[in-house]
């Protein structure tokens, strides 16, 4: 009885675990037709010819497409899975993001982030923290804040930040929300209250953009 090239692709793979003179860890096995392609890295040159011996050994194998690359230990880890790893390393590190409620995802070097979380800073911050991984292409970022803002909520973390500050009143602005969208209003009295505001909402939970149209005066 003839196999099917998920049969082959599974004995393949099976016979490469089982080979004790290779790392299978990074070898990627595809069959189409009989003809068995293999990818990946390995350590040495000897590995690479031991994984395609294996391959030979098995039955129903038509013809062998060999792409394995010989990578050694000082070489940059730059394959999907190793660039995944480093990411969800570094978000385990970072105090400030909560990085059981992030998934990353890893394809060709492009990174896409998904999950949920409190805080617009940490979804910002799980973007920058991926992108600085060698091997990185790209950063999709659809991490979700779940909080919307009140604009209660918002305008209190502003005065809050004036009070902290000497000679800052914070009774001219205004704040509104719609969405996860925030628009400051109003008059201050130097660039710097302008800014304390802003920040303040950027702080506040759920916020994902900032209008801020709070004029200087002069």
């Amino acid at each position: 009885m003839q196999k099917s090239d998920s049969e082959i692709q599974e004995d393949v793979m099976a016979e490469l675990e089982w080979e004790p003179s290779l790392d299978h860890a990074d070898i990627g096995v595809a069959v189409h037709e009989g003809v068995v392609t293999l990818s990946g890295y390995v350590k040495s040159y000897p590995e690479k010819i031991a994984a395609e011996k294996a391959a030979r050994r098995i039955a129903g194998v038509k013809a062998i497409a060999e792409n394995i690359r010989v990578r050694f230990d000082s070489d940059p880890k730059t394959a999907d899975h190793e660039i995944a790893r480093r990411i969800v390393d570094i978000l385990s590190w970072n105090i400030s993001i909560p990085d059981e409620d992030i998934q990353v995802k890893v394809e060709h070097g492009w990174v896409t982030l998904t999950g949920a979380v409190e805080w617009n800073y940490q979804s910002s911050e799980a973007k920058s923290a991926a992108g600085r991984i060698s091997g990185v292409l790209g950063v999709t970022n659809l991490i979700e804040v779940k909080k919307q803002p009140g604009a209660s909520d918002v305008r209190k973390r502003i005065l809050d930040a004036f009070k902290r500050q000497a000679d800052i009143d914070a009774v001219g602005v205004t704040v509104t929300t719609e969405g996860s969208t925030v628009r400051l209003e109003g008059r201050v009295k130097a660039w710097n209250e302008r800014r304390i505001a802003e920040r303040a909402a950027w702080g506040a939970p759920g916020v994902t953009n900032v209008q801020d149209n709070i004029v200087v005066a002069s």
